[in-house]
């Protein structure tokens, strides 16, 4: 094999091997946070720990919409004051403003950033997109618990309040990106 050819076999290599890189990060840096709460990404369970302590955090609630989407959007409380450990449950409303059906999906995330590993959602409006109809209006329930284990993390067990921060953003329906895809063709 000649030099060139080595050489542009391994200026192949380098570009696949970026590309790969390229393609892997986003699920990376999405794995690395949720498992570690990094930039206040919270946690996902099923159920709240049996264990539920005296120490008690207040959580505040924090709404906000792109401009574009069209819709009111608010927590029915500001704070509410949870037991560490205790199975909790807020609601936030949504209101589409417009004379068009339109789909929104949240982003979120907790502050300070040291308590995402340790703010669990049980059930949030937050894991599926919302499809709101002109003027309809919706209360939207997120149950969450603080973890114990919060206490125990030398970094974070000074943490006494915790603010929940959703945006909505539109996204276009899942349904409706399916059927504008190109159909394969196998002839």
């Amino acid at each position: 094999m000649s030099r060139e050819s080595r050489t542009a076999l391994s200026l192949v290599g380098v570009v696949l091997t970026m590309g790969a890189l390229a393609w892997a990060a986003v699920p990376f840096y999405n794995w690395f946070c949720s498992v570690t709460g990094f930039g206040g990404t919270t946690q996902v369970s099923t159920a709240a720990p049996d264990e539920v302590l005296e120490e008690v955090v207040r959580v505040r609630f924090d709404a906000n919409v792109d401009e574009d989407l069209g819709w009111t959007f608010r927590p029915m409380q500001t704070r509410m004051d949870v037991q560490i450990g205790e199975n909790a449950m807020a609601y936030y409303e949504a209101v589409n403003t417009t004379d068009e059906t339109i789909t929104g999906t949240a982003s979120y995330n907790v502050a300070p950033e040291v308590a995402g590993y340790y703010f669990s959602k049980i059930q949030c409006f937050c894991f599926t997109e919302q499809t709101l109809k002109p003027g309809e209006r919706v209360e939207m329930p997120v149950n969450f618990y603080v973890d114990p284990e919060l206490l125990e993390d030398r970094d974070a067990s000074w943490v006494r309040d915790i603010t929940l921060s959703y945006t909505f953003h539109r996204t276009e329906p899942k349904q409706a990106v399916l059927d504008a895809a190109p159909a394969n063709n196998v002839n």
